[in-house]
């Protein structure tokens, strides 16, 4: 039979990292992986609807959180309604630094070219706010620092970028 998929690279075989086989293997019917060779290119129109202030906010260096007049939770990323007690939210602006509570370095995204650069992700919750925020870690020399409680503080793109997600990062403090 011709290969009808003009992608594809190959199939593998994963082994079982216990060495089981057959019906000792609980995954043997998923351990042949096909594996393409392909590009994404797509272009959409995307509404970034009621929370548009924190990103319009973004392109004017400044943060934007939401606060529940209700219960006074901050919420970082923004939401329109308090996630405990379903009040519409108003909007309050917070500090551009905080605290790392978790972090992952992956090297190989899509975005990283398959392992050009590396990618490390960082949940921070700002200073004024009662939720951690996931966003993009820059700048890091030795990802070992990225420990829970270390000192972060946001930096702001001066360059033209293809999301307002883009136009902050965090960094270590200090």
């Amino acid at each position: 039979m011709t290969d009808l998929v003009k992608h594809k690279l190959d199939v593998i075989e994963n082994a079982d990292p216990f060495g089981r086989s057959g019906s000792d293997d609980p995954w043997h019917a998923f351990r042949n992986v096909e594996r393409l060779d392909m590009e994404l290119h797509f272009q959409f129109k995307h509404s970034l609807g009621k929370v548009s202030p924190f990103f319009l906010a973004l392109e004017e260096k400044r943060l934007l959180a939401t606060r529940c007049p209700e219960c006074g939770k901050v919420w970082m990323p923004p939401r329109v309604h308090c996630g405990d007690d379903l009040a519409i939210t108003d909007w309050v602006e917070v500090a551009g630094t905080g605290i790392l509570e978790a972090s992952s370095l992956s090297a190989y995204t899509l975005t990283t070219g398959g392992g050009k650069d590396t990618l490390i992700l960082g949940y921070v919750t700002l200073e004024g706010t009662d939720t951690a925020m996931l966003q993009q870690i820059r700048n890091c020399q030795d990802p070992g620092k990225l420990v829970p409680g270390a000192a972060m503080t946001v930096k702001w793109a001066t360059e033209p970028v293809d999301h307002p997600m883009q136009l902050f990062w965090f960094e270590l403090a200090g």
